[in-house]
């Protein structure tokens, strides 16, 4: 199947108010372990790049990794930008086969936000492309974007007339989530969620997964957050499969570099097919 507008995706699991895995997949071993997972439980996914994974690999040979891998997958999939505030970056990859990118300009003051973020919507949609937008920056840094400093959370009004001024297809609302760890059990607030919902009909982005508890993302996902980011988990997943197989390794004095990479693709496998499962994407293939 190819990829699939993150729209018809969204749209469909805010329907039916169930959560679609987003990943920010690192190389090609992560790649393939996340579609596996998806593929394996017959759900929906999205492969987000990070605009540091993008700049490290070269757009066009990250993306020809991810076509070369997709070739035989038959559940739907969207390539998504993920927290990219500079705009050539996000033209580049609109232009190289992204159909989907997340827009943060949420430096700037909200006019402005706005201004722009209706121009990228124009632009996206030239190719086909959808947008998510935000305008609240999510707490803590990751991979080189963002700020430890507490989010400055916008009125309810002011978001929704973003949303319909920008005509953006998701929207990803500070709600107490951050990205990376938790310092200490996060404090959300799930009806801002589902008051943006019931005032736009538009899905949200769940930013900040890695971390909350099975209930928390049960009820955010049925107040309508359709998109729900997984990073940290999956590099954690990812490096620490590694050190432990490389740390057996080193007692034994035997060192297999395919013995590591299915150690690793496993370990990803099975931590993206849980969060699929517990999202309730499973069998929603199409």
């Amino acid at each position: 199947m190819p990829v699939v507008p993150m729209k018809d995706i969204l749209d469909r699991a805010l329907a039916e108010r169930y959560g679609v895995a987003a990943f920010n997949i690192v190389n090609d071993l992560t790649i393939e372990a996340v579609l596996a997972a998806a593929v394996e439980e017959r759900a929906p996914v999205i492969l987000q790049t990070s605009v540091k994974t993008v700049q490290m690999y070269g757009r066009s040979q990250l993306h020809d990794i991810v076509r070369a891998l997709l070739r035989d997958v038959d559940v739907p999939v969207t390539l998504h930008l993920d927290h990219c505030p500079d705009r050539a970056v996000i033209s580049d990859c609109l232009a190289g086969g992204w159909n989907s990118v997340l827009f943060d300009a949420h430096e700037l003051n909200v006019a402005e936000n706005l201004r722009q973020t209706i121009e990228v919507v124009a632009e996206a949609r030239r190719t086909g492309a959808h947008v998510e937008g935000e305008i609240e920056g999510i707490q803590g840094v990751e991979d080189g974007i963002g700020s430890d400093a507490a989010a400055t959370i916008q009125s309810l009004e002011v978001a929704v007339d973003f949303i319909k001024q920008t005509g953006v297809d998701c929207f990803a609302p500070a709600i107490g989530n951050a990205h990376g760890q938790y310092r200490q059990a996060p404090r959300l607030d799930g009806q801002r969620v589902s008051d943006l919902v019931a005032a736009t009909g538009v899905p949200m982005a769940l930013h900040g997964g890695t971390g909350l508890s099975d209930e928390q993302f049960t009820d955010l996902i049925a107040r309508g957050c359709a998109k729900v980011n997984i990073s940290t988990a999956l590099k954690e997943s990812y490096l620490k499969a590694g050190l432990e197989h490389l740390r057996a390794a080193a007692d034994r004095d035997k060192w297999d570099p395919p013995a590591l990479f299915r150690h690793q693709r496993a370990a990803v496998m099975q931590m993206a097919g849980r969060h699929i499962r517990l999202f309730g994407g499973s069998g929603k293939a199409w």
